[in-house]
């Protein structure tokens, strides 16, 4: 007989995390552990160069490989290639809470047709990008936006409302969270997710300030371009 499809699939976009993933999955693993319905963790390895699928594999993960470069294709492909009926969708250097799982997959069994969680870092932004960044994680709150590094919907209905906008590279959750709320209840969980704060490391502030500024300004004009989102797609790692 067939296997039965699991209850939950976990879909991670990644490009060279092979330093951050390990620790993703065995959050991951455990939250799962604590579910009382089947789980599957798919790792989405958008063309890395490092060791990321090899890791994936190494810690339990199924791994489906391609060369996207486009966030929202990403996270598309990899619900495509999972079977189960809730999708939970988690950036690869974001840590889950087991409780944080948990809410996620009770809401979704009480109704809701999908939802997120707050974020925090782990560690604080710089000075010279505070005020931004409290802007656009404030607005983000107060619409009630998921954060992209963790959202959940029913398959259904994210396969309704199409799935993430391949038009845009960054900030793709925005719309998908917009569609979901025009057809159901939205439903944010706690405890908060915690997320790489690697990108006020690895740039400087002025930089930081600057992109911050442009896409607050430019709103999702500035999202449909590439290069326009150097900080995300140019690939520092530490």
């Amino acid at each position: 007989m067939p296997e039965a499809a699991p209850t939950l699939s976990i879909v991670i976009p990644a490009w060279n995390e092979e330093r951050t993933l390990p620790a993703t999955l065995a959050a991951l693993r455990a939250a799962v552990d604590g579910l009382d319905c089947g789980a599957e963790i798919l790792v989405v390895d958008d063309g890395s160069t490092d060791a990321t699928a090899a890791i994936a594999e190494r810690e339990g993960a199924r791994v489906l490989s391609g060369h996207w470069r486009q966030i929202a294709a990403v996270r598309n492909a990899g619900a495509r290639e999972t079977r189960g009926r809730f999708l939970v969708f988690v950036d690869a250097d974001t840590i889950v809470p087991p409780a944080t799982l948990a809410a996620a997959v009770e809401a979704l069994r009480r109704g809701a047709v999908g939802g997120g969680a707050n974020v925090a870092t782990d560690e604080p932004a710089p000075w010279a990008i505070r005020l931004p960044l409290f802007i656009f994680m404030t607005a983000y709150r107060l619409l009630g936006y998921a954060a992209g590094c963790f959202v959940f919907a029913t398959r259904e209905a994210f396969e309704q409302v199409g799935g993430f906008d391949e038009q845009f590279f960054a900030s793709e959750e925005i719309g998908l969270t917009k569609r979901l709320r025009a057809i159901g209840r939205f439903k944010k969980v706690g405890p908060p997710v915690v997320t790489s704060a690697r990108k006020v490391r690895l740039y400087r502030p002025w930089p930081l300030f600057q992109q911050t500024v442009s896409l607050l300004v430019q709103g999702p004009a500035a999202w449909q371009s590439r290069e326009q989102l150097g900080i995300w797609y140019e690939g520092k790692r530490e």
